[in-house]
């Protein structure tokens, strides 16, 4: 049997719109965490799963 993992209670989401703004993050990339998370997620899997594009062309 798989284990399931429930987030506990007390455990913060932050907003993925609020997010990618202080992140500086392009609109494609916060689209691109929306699909994964939906509109709240953890940090931690925020942090890990964001990617910011080099603003030096």
């Amino acid at each position: 049997m798989a284990k399931v993992e429930h987030p506990s209670l007390s455990e913060e989401l932050w907003s993925v719109f609020d997010f990618a703004r202080r992140y500086r993050l392009d609109k494609r990339e916060e689209n691109r965490l929306l699909m994964l998370f939906g509109t709240f997620a953890s940090p931690d899997k925020l942090l890990a799963n964001a990617r910011r594009h080099s603003l030096i062309g």
